[in-house]
C-alpha cells in the first residue's frame, strides 16, 4: 500500500494528462419491474487533468467487458448487445438495453484492462459502474434496496457507502469507499464531477475530498445533475512486458434528481 502513496502525488504529470476516462451511466436510476433501462459506455478526453464530464471519441471494446449484475448476485454480459450511435469511429458511444422483472439494486459493471501508447507504452486498467433500482411500483418506492454496497473486485473500484438511489436528492450526500486491489485507499483525490461543470486547476475544493484512512470520501450536492465520481492511481513501479507503467481509473455515475422519488424531497 505504502509503495502507491508517492504515485499518488502524480496525478497531474504528463502521464495522467494523456489518459482517458471510460464511465456508464443510465437513462434513470429508477424503472419500474419489467421495463427497460438504457445503458450507455462512455469515453471522455480528459487532456485537462480529468476535470470535466465532457465526451471526445469513442471507447474501442477490445479489452474491455459490460455487464449487469442483478439483485440475486447473477451478472448479465450486455457488451455484445451493444449499439454504436455514431457516425464516424471516433464519434458518439456504445449503448444497449437491458429488462429484468426481479425488483432491487442492479449495478451496471464496466473494466478495460489495455496497453495505450501515449508517447510511451502504459498498462490501463479501468473499472466503471452505475446503479439503479428495479420498483414495482414508482409510485411506492421501498427504501430497502439491499446490494448497492457489493464489491466486485474492480483493480481500483469505487463501491457506494450510502444508496445512491433510494434515497436519492439534493441534500443528501454520495458516499463512496475507493478501494485498490480490494482494500481501503487513504489519501487519493475523489473528484465528484456535475455534468456541465469544469472543475478549478489544482484541487478544487468545491467538488473534491481526499479519503480517509478508510478509504471513504462524501460530497453533498445541493442540486439534480448527474455525476461523475472518479478516482485515479498512478503506478510508475508496476512495469511488465511491453509496458513502462500502469495507471489505474475508477469511475461511478449517480443520477441525482431534483426531488427524491422515494420522499418527494
Amino acid at each position: 500500500m505504502h509503495r502507491l502513496l508517492p504515485a499518488l502525488i502524480l496525478v497531474a504529470s504528463p502521464l495522467a494528462a494523456c489518459a482517458h476516462d471510460t464511465w456508464v451511466e443510465t437513462n434513470t436510476n429508477l424503472v419500474r419491474t419489467g421495463d427497460a433501462v438504457h445503458v450507455s459506455l462512455m469515453l471522455g478526453n480528459h487532456g485537462n487533468d480529468h476535470r470535466d464530464f465532457k465526451l471526445a471519441s469513442k471507447v474501442e471494446l477490445e479489452g474491455t467487458t459490460l455487464a449487469i449484475v442483478a439483485p440475486d448476485g447473477k451478472k448479465y454480459d450486455i457488451r455484445d448487445q451493444l449499439a454504436d450511435v455514431g457516425y464516424a469511429p471516433k464519434e458518439g458511444f456504445w449503448t444497449t438495453k437491458f429488462a429484468a422483472t426481479q425488483p432491487g439494486t442492479y449495478i451496471v459493471a464496466h473494466t478495460l484492462d489495455r496497453v495505450v501508447n501515449h508517447g510511451r507504452p502504459i498498462r490501463s486498467i479501468k473499472s466503471g459502474k452505475a446503479i439503479y433500482v428495479h420498483s414495482a411500483s414508482l409510485d411506492k418506492v421501498p427504501m430497502d434496496n439491499p446490494g448497492f454496497d457489493r464489491a466486485l473486485g474492480h483493480a481500483l473500484e469505487l463501491v457506494p457507502t450510502a444508496h445512491p438511489v433510494t434515497p436519492m436528492g439534493p441534500g443528501r450526500p454520495l458516499s463512496v469507499k475507493l478501494l485498490h486491489e480490494g482494500k481501503p485507499l487513504g489519501g487519493a483525490r475523489v473528484s465528484f464531477i456535475p455534468r456541465g461543470e469544469t472543475l478549478s486547476e489544482g484541487f478544487d475544493e468545491r467538488y473534491e475530498r481526499n479519503t480517509n484512512e478508510a478509504g471513504e470520501a462524501s460530497f453533498t450536492p445541493q442540486q439534480g445533475n448527474y455525476y461523475l465520481i472518479v478516482a485515479h492511481v498512478q503506478a510508475d513501479d508496476e512495469k511488465g512486458d511491453g509496458y513502462e507503467a500502469t495507471q489505474y481509473s475508477a469511475t461511478l455515475t449517480v443520477l441525482v434528481p431534483d426531488v427524491c422519488p422515494c420522499c418527494g424531497e
